[in-house]
């Protein structure tokens, strides 16, 4: 299955973004109101400048106090972010977001983000993926 597949079958609105300037708690709040565990970070919506998940600021916090709420999301961003292309596979996706231990992905075509995929998506996609494969072959023994 491929990144445009996987897309195709999320039922959201997009990539929700954040400037680098805003501040982190801006940032927390986000993430809390929309329920969602990351937001990239863009300075002109489309780019993806970098990534903050809810696990960044709680680790930040847990070592600086939540003095560091008032800092700007760029000073805490992962900047650079792996990113995925339309044609690539949820293997390969599954593969690197396992090996750099992150949970979410943005998609990027023809260097503008186009979505946003998590590791729940490929996972669940991966998952239907295999359940056809395996009533393919049902069928097969059974002669249907």
């Amino acid at each position: 299955m491929l990144v445009r597949q996987i897309l195709k079958s999320k039922a959201d609105d997009g990539v929700v973004t954040i400037a680098p300037s805003a501040s982190v708690s801006d940032a927390a709040e986000l993430l809390s109101t929309r329920k969602i565990g990351s937001l990239v970070v863009s300075s002109d919506g489309k780019s993806a400048d970098g990534i903050l998940s809810e696990r960044d600021i709680v680790r930040e916090v847990g070592k600086r106090g939540p003095g560091c709420l008032s800092e700007t999301v760029g000073d805490m961003m992962t900047e650079n972010p792996f990113t995925a292309s339309l044609d690539d596979k949820a293997d390969e996706i599954l593969s690197r977001m396992t090996e750099g231990r992150f949970r979410h992905m943005p998609v990027v075509e023809a260097g503008e983000m186009v979505g946003l995929i998590t590791l729940g998506d490929v996972v669940k996609a991966r998952l239907t993926e295999l359940a056809m494969e395996k009533d393919a072959l049902e069928g097969m023994i059974m002669g249907h």
